[in-house]
């Protein structure tokens, strides 16, 4: 009698204490069939099948092959061989429950028997687990086949792209001292509206009404905030504000913004080929997006020297463009820029990127991911230039008052008086923005 014979015979023993044998034996099922299916079947034509065709066309092959070897399997024994090698051969392993959770936001692998979640805000540590480090390096080489990338020791870390849009980061050693290390962020199937971040309590319907209005006057705005703070998220949500009739370029460097546009252009970055050649950056698509002939020019995040170019943009009638940038405040964001600039290369004095700034850059909008998972935008601000000096005057902010016995932040959104100057080109716009939105006092 053959293994699996035996394996069969025993897994038909209805005693609990041969739990443990009988999940043993499942493991070796799956290797064992996985290995024959990887040997024997075009798993490539089997990847392109729609979901049920593919389960349909796996469950076919090894029960063809439990014929074969005259083994008889029970049936929810079988389900969990099979749904495994689908998930192994070709889905994402392990990490496929996660994936299907829409409540979970990030995915975190650190090591085989380390795998962390993002749940409504809250960070935890799952019961899943990969069996090694190779089965990681499996699952990685899963994600970026597709899209012709690789991972080894001459290019150990790897971003890429899930066909649902959620945007994957990978590394290896050596960079990596922990082994293979995964990290997934994923975004919702329907992407957000003003009104579900208002309803979150990211911001107040007052301080949506001001951004909406903002939009629509095409000002230039710089969303600014950490990292997982929600930048993305609040940029796609401005950008769906855009009035119809014009014509907007989304440049990225991995493809995440989702609205819908009658004339939209979406671009995205390319790293090098294998050979070291054929990048294609930020910087090279939005010189490019300037012979388009955009209206408005929105530049998922602003990382390096392509600064200045999107700078420029605002500054040459490319009015209500909008972009991100990593930073803390307000204040910190426009450090960021001015670094970013001088990185190009060009001779540039302080004074004449403080004029790039104050003629490019309208509003700061400030968002943070508060201790307790909460997302905020905790300031809207206004940039101006008085006595040759760059002012950043804030117009709403949230102001932080503790932390509640459950743990959760508290806190009030407040306007502080400041009248924007802006209010003047909204209004010019046919945007009607009562002044008394601006008073002093708390937002409720």
């Amino acid at each position: 009698m053959s293994w699996l014979q035996k394996a069969a015979y025993q897994s038909r023993v209805p005693n609990g204490e041969n739990f443990d044998i009988r999940q043993n034996q499942v493991e070796r099922w799956v290797r064992h069939y996985k290995n024959r299916l990887i040997g024997e079947a075009n798993l490539e034509s089997i990847i392109r099948l729609e979901p049920q065709e593919r389960k349909q066309t796996i469950e076919r092959l090894v029960v063809q092959m439990l014929e074969e070897e005259r083994v008889i399997i029970p049936r929810s024994e079988m389900d969990q061989i099979i749904q495994r090698i689908i998930n192994d051969s070709v889905g994402y392993g392990p990490l496929e429950s996660l994936l299907k959770d829409d409540d979970i936001t990030e995915i975190m692998v650190n090591g085989p028997t380390d795998i962390f979640i993002e749940k409504k805000g809250k960070l935890s540590k799952t019961d899943t687990n990969f069996k090694d480090e190779e089965h990681i390096r499996h699952i990685i080489d899963r994600i970026i086949a597709p899209i012709g990338r690789r991972v080894d020791e001459s290019s150990p870390m790897v971003d890429a792209r899930l066909p649902d849009g959620s945007r994957v980061n990978a590394s290896i050693p050596p960079v990596s001292l922990n082994g293979p290390i995964l990290s997934i962020r994923k975004f919702n199937k329907e992407p957000f509206s003003m009104e579900d971040l208002i309803d979150f309590g990211s911001f107040t319907p007052e301080m949506g009404e001001f951004l909406e209005a903002l939009v629509k006057a095409k000002t230039n705005i710089l969303v600014s905030g950490g990292t997982g703070s929600g930048k993305t998220t609040l940029l796609n949500v401005l950008s769906a504000s855009i009035p119809s009739g014009e014509r907007i370029v989304t440049i990225e460097d991995m493809a995440e913004l989702r609205f819908k546009y009658d004339n939209l252009v979406r671009m995205e970055a390319r790293p090098p080929n294998m050979e070291g050649t054929g990048e294609i950056t930020i910087r090279h698509l939005v010189k490019n997006a300037l012979r388009m002939r955009p209206d408005r020019i929105i530049v998922g995040e602003v990382r390096s020297s392509e600064a200045l170019d999107m700078l420029q943009a605002m500054n040459t009638g490319h009015e209500g463009s909008l972009t991100t940038v990593h930073a803390n405040t307000p204040k910190d964001a426009l450090g960021r820029l001015e670094a970013m600039v001088i990185m190009s290369g060009l001779p540039l004095s302080v004074d004449v990127i403080r004029d790039y700034f104050v003629g490019a850059i309208e509003m700061i909008v400030q968002i943070t991911r508060l201790p307790d998972g909460q997302r905020k935008i905790v300031s809207i601000a206004e940039m101006a230039e008085e006595d040759g000096k760059i002012v950043i005057n804030e117009i709403f902010r949230y102001r932080k008052e503790g932390v509640s016995v459950h743990g959760d932040s508290l806190g009030q959104f407040e306007a502080t008086g400041y009248i924007p100057k802006a209010l003047d080109k909204i209004r010019g716009f046919g945007v009607d923005v009562p002044s008394t939105l601006f008073q002093e006092g708390t937002l409720l």
